[in-house]
């Protein structure tokens, strides 16, 4: 799944310029996905986009902004991981992530059926929760999404 949703990162600058969800099955296939790759990408994406909306229209763009402390669920910790729980709190102490993506981004890692998470996969699920939104990751954060810990910083085109 989750090489999927890098594919559809790398390739369309917004989640817009996908073709049709059938067009777009028969692409990814003819690329050679396996097709329960590319329905539970296409699935986890669809839910992505149906969160986005449900947090824009349930919560009020100051919330966006608020200074809040976020305290995780027992459940939450288990499944996420504390790794995941720590760089979700850099990226929002960073001001890369808002507590309104900070939230999508968990949501949307809670049904991931891996536990706990690995780090790469939340990265990449951060990456498409921006994406989602129409927003670039800055360079910084850019770098941090893309680079192992024994990486070194290289230039990266960003959309």
């Amino acid at each position: 799944m989750f090489e999927v949703l890098v594919y559809l990162y790398e390739t369309y600058y917004q989640p817009d310029a996908c073709p049709e969800p059938e067009a777009l099955v028969k692409k990814l296939s003819a690329i050679g996905f396996e097709e329960d790759e590319i329905t539970n990408a296409l699935g986890w994406l669809k839910e992505l986009l149906t969160s986005n909306h449900e947090f824009a229209d349930r919560y009020p763009q100051q919330t966006a902004f608020s200074f809040g402390m976020r305290f995780y669920a027992p459940q939450e910790v288990d499944i996420l991981g504390t790794a995941a729980i720590g760089f979700i709190q850099f990226l929002e102490s960073a001001k890369l992530l808002n507590p309104i993506q900070r939230e999508i981004v968990i949501e949307r890692a809670l049904v991931v059926n891996e536990t706990p998470i690995p780090l790469d996969k939340l990265k990449i699920i951060v990456l498409m929760v921006l994406w989602s939104q129409g927003k670039e990751p800055e360079s910084l954060m850019f770098d941090e999404l893309f680079l192992d810990d024994d990486e070194e910083p290289v230039s990266r085109m960003l959309h």
